[in-house]
């Protein structure tokens, strides 16, 4: 009898913690993707994953860092697909809702090195913490400090550029 408490204490916690973080989640897999729709196939999927392979997580206390691995999986795993396609279409007749320096930031994030990339989208779209981050991806916590300022002295170099001797002020 203990063996299948034990299993559904596990689905109990895995549950409740989908039901807190889902803004959270929801957040890293928009951060990744940048579309609505992706970004929530990504998250039901991961849940989906998370559920299906739960047996497979040895400590409970790693649980949240495990399911945010599985959704950035998916997310790269939606974002190599999306690169295998060939896109037919042209430019859409909407206008975009995102502010000129909405796009600008998005741009400039998107022109970081990966390693880069990562952690800003996991540190500042996913609101991860340095620990958090460093937990994540396997990385020591140094190493995360040390990206976030060499990305985010990238990214002021980029949106502050020169524009008519004064320092672009919009981004």
């Amino acid at each position: 009898m203990g063996i299948f408490q034990n299993k559904n204490r596990k689905k109990d916690l895995f549950l409740a913690l989908v039901t807190s973080e889902k803004t959270q989640l929801y957040r890293i897999a928009f951060a990744y993707l940048r579309h609505e729709d992706d970004a929530l196939d990504a998250l039901d999927e991961a849940i989906f994953l998370g559920l299906i392979h739960l047996r497979k997580l040895k400590k409970e206390e790693y649980m949240k860092t495990w399911l945010i691995r599985i959704l950035i999986n998916e997310c790269k795993r939606i974002l190599r697909d999306r690169k295998r396609l060939v896109v037919s279409e042209g430019i859409p007749d909407t206008a975009s809702p995102y502010q000129e320096s909405d796009i600008a930031l998005q741009m400039s994030v998107e022109a970081l090195p990966e390693e880069l990339k990562e952690i800003i989208l996991l540190r500042y779209y996913g609101d991860l913490t340095v620990k958090d981050t460093a937990e994540l991806l396997s990385i020591p916590q140094g190493t995360v400090a040390t990206r976030t300022k060499k990305a985010l002295s990238l990214l002021k170099e980029d949106l502050t550029k020169e524009e008519g001797g004064k320092l672009h002020e919009n981004c």
